[in-house]
Parts: C-alpha cells; sequence; structure tokens
C-alpha cells in the first residue's frame, strides 16, 4: 500500500510538473484552461496570435491553425479570457467574442486575411435572454466603463484644480485618488475603441500620477502634469464624457514649449502657472 501511495504521489507531481511548464509559469492552483474558437489561416497567424495572447507567468495561448481553436490557460486571478481575447483582436484576429478593429485587420499579410466572422460577433453581443425566453435586464457593459472612465476624468480635474492653487500637498492627495481610479478600471470590460487606447496610454498615466503623489513639489508635479494630461486627453478623445471637456493650451509652459491641459471650464485657470499667469492660456479644442 505504501509503494502504491508513494506511486501515486510521484505521478501528481509529475503532471503539476508538467502542466506547470506547459502554462509558461502560470502558478498550478489559479490555472484556469479554456477553448475558443479564434480566426486566422497560416503559421504567421498562429505566432502573431500566440505572441499577443500570452503573458508571461500569466497566460499561455496555443492556436490550431487547422481547427481555428485556441487552447487558453492563464492565471485566474490576474486575468481572464475577455481581456485575452482583445489583445488578440487588437493584433487584427476576430473570435467568436470579439471583433478586430478593421485598421487592424487591413495590417495583416495577405496570406493571413482570413474570412471575416462579423455573423459570429454578433451572435456574441446578442442580449442574454433569462429562463423564461426574455431579455435580461443588465445594464450595458458601456455603461458601467463609462462610470468608471469618469471617475478617471473626476480625479484628472480635482489634481488640474489643486495645481491651479500651487497646492502641492493638496496635488499630492489628488493624485492618490487618481491612482486609485486608474489602478480601478477593468481593462476586459472597456469597449474595444476605449481599450486600445487605454492599453496604450495606462503604464504612462500610471507612473506620472505616482510621480505627482509621491512629491509636494509643484514644479515637479507640475512636469508631470503635461505628459499625464497629453495621455489624458487621448483617452477622452475616445470615451464619452456626460459635458464638454475644454483641452487648454499655455504657450508659456513648459520652458516656452507650451504645454496642454483638460478643463470642465471653458475659462482659463492656468496649473502650471497658478496665480503668477492664472489666465495664461487658451481654448484650443471642445470635445462633446
Amino acid at each position: 500500500m505504501k509503494s502504491i501511495s508513494k506511486l501515486l504521489v510521484a505521478i501528481t507531481l509529475l503532471l503539476s510538473v508538467t502542466t506547470f511548464a506547459q502554462t509558461g509559469g502560470v502558478p498550478l492552483k489559479n490555472a484556469k484552461t479554456e477553448t475558443v474558437k479564434i480566426y486566422g489561416n497560416c503559421d504567421m497567424c498562429k505566432a502573431t496570435i500566440e505572441k499577443a495572447g500570452n503573458l508571461k507567468k500569466i497566460a499561455l495561448v496555443s492556436w490550431n491553425k487547422d481547427s481555428k481553436m485556441a487552447t487558453i490557460t492563464y492565471n485566474a486571478k490576474k486575468t481572464n479570457q475577455d481581456e485575452i481575447l482583445k489583445r488578440i483582436a487588437l493584433a487584427g484576429y476576430d473570435s467568436d467574442k470579439f471583433l478586430a478593429p478593421d485598421n487592424a485587420y487591413a495590417k495583416l499579410a495577405s496570406c493571413c486575411q482570413y474570412k471575416r466572422a462579423k455573423e459570429n460577433i454578433a451572435k456574441a453581443e446578442a442580449s442574454k435572454m433569462d429562463t423564461n425566453g426574455h431579455a435580461a435586464h443588465t445594464m450595458p457593459m458601456e455603461t458601467k466603463e463609462v462610470n468608471l472612465m469618469t471617475a478617471v476624468f473626476e480625479n484628472y480635474f480635482t489634481l488640474k484644480d489643486a495645481l491651479v492653487q500651487t497646492d502641492g500637498a493638496l496635488a499630492a492627495a489628488k493624485a492618490t485618488n487618481l491612482l486609485a481610479a486608474i489602478k480601478a478600471v477593468k481593462m476586459d470590460k472597456l469597449p474595444m475603441d476605449v481599450h486600445t487606447i487605454w492599453m496604450k496610454v495606462m503604464k504612462d498615466l500610471q507612473e506620472d500620477t505616482e510621480h505627482i503623489a509621491e512629491t509636494k513639489d509643484a514644479a515637479h508635479q507640475r512636469d508631470h502634469f503635461m505628459s499625464l494630461s497629453k495621455n489624458m486627453y487621448a483617452l477622452m478623445k475616445v470615451s464619452k464624457y456626460e459635458q464638454p471637456v475644454y483641452y487648454q493650451f499655455c504657450p508659456m509652459a513648459n520652458d516656452g514649449k507650451g504645454a496642454n491641459w483638460l478643463s470642465k471650464e471653458n475659462t482659463v485657470k492656468n496649473p502650471y502657472y497658478g496665480s503668477q499667469m492664472l489666465s495664461c492660456g487658451k481654448v484650443v479644442e471642445t470635445i462633446r
């Protein structure tokens, strides 16, 4: 009996090690494996799909060009199927849940431009039905994410107001709130156009906000507020907001090179100079 028990333990350990290696280091206790159809044609598609979906120690994608089926293994505490499929869609490949942006598909090599599956996307996005056959009354995904993005924007505006006051301590506190709002955004729930921009600006938004939160030096905070505002502008352009937002410009900031910021007010209140040159600047764009 002891020999049998030892043999079973050895087999279990071997299987665990093998699974761990196959998942690229995804912790076994959190590993989840699913299969999903992803459209493509060739070995070049396979390489692109797997590279887009893989994340070291978090997610591993294996795609079969003949069946079009992908096996996705991931750490369920750090990511999910939707987030992986959205990254693959941004690389140009449709799945049964997400449609790649047209410009991403257009950039694929001619041998990789598969027959698109818009009819499958329509099915995936159809309203879920309850047990009585009626459409379930659920909050649309877009509404949830507008609220999340609104929290990011609102905290940005309060940070801007603190810099208008040249209050480094207050700006640091507001930046801490903004950082929390940025980290609260669930990337896997974002609409595709917002997700595309979010993936490009998220790290820079977080880095600039952290720098502002870690100091009470208004001059240093303003240096990072310039790039923060540039990336926030890119995000604002694709995200819905309940009121017009004014993109403003000060030609004197940044050593005479100029710098922008976003405001809910049409009236210029300069966050780069505060009371020294409060009204220096102008509105260069209204985002509606």
